[in-house]
């Protein structure tokens, strides 16, 4: 198995996928000849030609407008918004066309396209290229929502949402493109190399939507998160000397419950960990879910620990982020609750 950073992971699942099927065509803003502002589509216009990675105009709407009509007539569009901040004049076609086309056309027609976002902060990207908007999308009937953690799950979540039937929208923590990042932004840059989740299957490479993985066995409290703070909640329990189990989502619609009833109830506690805005969260799902689930098992309140309510500041971005104190005191407070 090679080595890879979550840039290269993505762009193997890519190559993979058009290398398999000549449906599948990859366009967006910038992502042909330049490869992309991340670089996630180097090398693919090159390789495929013009009429399968191409360039488009500033217009998210036009862009996801057309990856649908694509869908609907039997191609499978991988399109990408630039920024997961720009992709609200698209949503109407999102929320409105692509995760209903099933439904209104009683199965006629299905929607199977991919729409690739960065998302996240961590990299002063201020107001405007830091949002975390996955709550936007799983609050909505007919579409699934990824967001990988690593290189290994990046491409193999990728490849299987490419080969679904129904649209998927794929958040990509840009600050994990390079590097694993545990939030300790006053220290070196930690490369992908050393990690063992770099090391990524050649060829065909699937993980199953909806499935979660224990990123850390534990017995006094569970975590459940999901993209960047996945390393946040490791580096917090070891730092705060909790034994707590980590669970990352990977897929927050479809999501394995059964993995997140099992540990909880093992638990006793739980804490939900998101980077995005506390109000109306993914979290607020997760915490009523794991109240309704395991109820007679708890032994506290759900914590949930979050960005704040504000939009994403660039001078105060450490103030904002979640980080690793933050996290490690919440775990500390909870489990001191009798």
């Amino acid at each position: 198995m090679a080595r890879m950073t979550m840039i290269e992971a993505i762009r193997d699942a890519l190559d993979v996928a058009m290398g398999q099927d000549p449906g599948v065509v990859v366009f967006g803003e910038d992502v042909g000849y330049f490869g992309g502002v991340f670089r996630c589509t180097a090398g693919l216009q090159a390789k495929y030609g013009k009429t399968r990675c191409f360039d488009t105009p500033i217009n998210e709407s036009g862009i996801v407008g057309a990856g649908i009509g694509m869908a609907a007539y039997g191609l499978k569009p991988v399109v990408e918004i630039q920024f997961a901040d720009y992709v609200y004049p698209a949503y109407d076609q999102i929320v409105s066309e692509a995760a209903r086309l099933r439904y209104r056309s009683a199965g006629q027609f299905t929607c199977p396209m991919v729409i690739r976002m960065p998302t996240g902060g961590g990299i002063f990207g201020g107001q405007t290229h830091s949002q975390s908007p996955e709550a936007l999308f799983t609050h909505v009937t007919g579409l699934k929502t990824v967001v990988p953690s690593n290189p290994q799950d990046a491409k193999g979540l990728l490849l299987s949402a490419i080969a679904d039937p129904d649209p998927v929208i794929f958040l990509e923590p840009k600050r994990l493109y390079n590097g694993p990042f545990d939030g300790h932004h006053d220290r070196p840059v930690a490369p992908w190399k050393t990690h063992e989740l770099a090391e990524v299957p050649e060829g065909v490479h699937t993980v199953p939507l909806g499935r979660a993985a224990l990123r850390r066995a534990g017995q006094a409290v569970t975590v459940l998160t999901y993209g960047t703070m996945v390393h946040v909640a490791l580096a917090a329990t070891a730092e705060s000397g909790v034994d707590a189990e980590v669970i990352d989502l990977r897929t927050l619609l479809p999501l394995d419950m059964e993995t997140i009833v099992t540990s909880v109830r093992k638990t006793g506690r739980c804490m939900v960990l998101h980077e995005a805005t506390l109000t109306s969260g993914f979290g607020a799902e997760l915490a009523a879910l794991v109240q309704a689930e395991c109820f007679w098992h708890l032994e506290a309140p759900i914590r949930r620990v979050t960005g704040w309510d504000t939009p994403y500041p660039h001078t105060h971005e450490w103030s904002y982020f979640p980080g690793p104190a933050r996290v490690a005191e919440a775990l500390r407070q909870l489990v001191e609750v009798d």
